[in-house]
């Protein structure tokens, strides 16, 4: 939605290319977890498509840190970059997705009969968590999968303290990111603090934090009009 509002009618013609990242989506599933891995991935995908371009990178929570690292590995390809509600530091376990994952990996997915029977299958009791989780259900046929690698994320999960998804490993000798930055942050989310604002700044000093009233983590969700507007000034900066 976002990207069709920057490039449709009444945008800015942007071209936008959007990217399932490995473990997700369309994309291949790999042994295991890797930030690094994804940003590789990511810069790959940029280069195949437009070689010699230099993009704006979006990326929101998970996307969002594979976003930072595709800026501090592989900056000759990125112009600008902006990040939804998520910081460079660990956030030390995924046990508030434990029972997301659960939920997930308990659902029947030979006995479902359609979409509806899977929605009241599956034991969320909040819609919108339950329609963005749902997403990621996908039919072949007469079979049902999750595109998402579950078990990867589940694997990790278990890891506690020690989570790779959780984390955010800074290579050796990185140099910050000079290009212009937004930091897209909901006012209602607890992913980014103010004290994050200083690891920010040491990493891309071209930061500019915009925080987004009324929105929780999912930001664009919850205020697609101020994402969209953002994403066209920065566009035009």
């Amino acid at each position: 939605m976002i990207a069709k509002a920057l490039a449709g009618p009444g945008g800015d013609q942007a071209r936008a290319l959007l990217i399932d990242l490995p473990d997700h989506g369309r994309s291949p599933w790999s042994s295991q977890f890797s930030y690094a891995a994804y940003a590789d991935a990511v810069a790959a995908t940029l280069l195949a498509h437009a070689p010699g371009e230099r993009w704006t990178l979006v990326g929101h929570s998970l996307g969002g840190k594979t976003a930072m690292l595709t800026a501090l590995q592989h900056p000759e390809i990125l112009d600008k970059l902006c990040i939804v509600d998520i910081a460079p530091k660990s956030y030390g376990t995924l046990h508030r997705f434990s029972g997301y994952i659960e939920a997930m990996r308990a659902l029947p997915l030979a006995e479902l009969t359609s979409r509806t029977d899977a929605e009241a299958r599956f034991a969320e009791p909040d819609p919108g968590v339950k329609a963005f989780l749902l997403q990621n259900l996908r039919r072949e046929g007469s079979q049902w999968r999750w595109a998402a690698n579950l078990e990867l994320v589940a694997a990790d999960a278990a890891r506690g303290e020690a989570s790779l998804i959780a984390g955010f490993p800074l290579p050796q000798q990185i140099r910050p990111f000079a290009g212009p930055v937004v930091w897209l942050v909901g006012a209602e989310s607890w992913y980014v603090e103010e004290s994050d604002t200083e690891a920010m700044r040491a990493l891309f000093p071209a930061v500019r934090k915009v925080t987004v009233k009324g929105a929780a983590h999912w930001v664009h969700t919850d205020a697609p009009q101020v994402v969209i507007a953002t994403l066209r000034r920065l566009l035009h900066q």
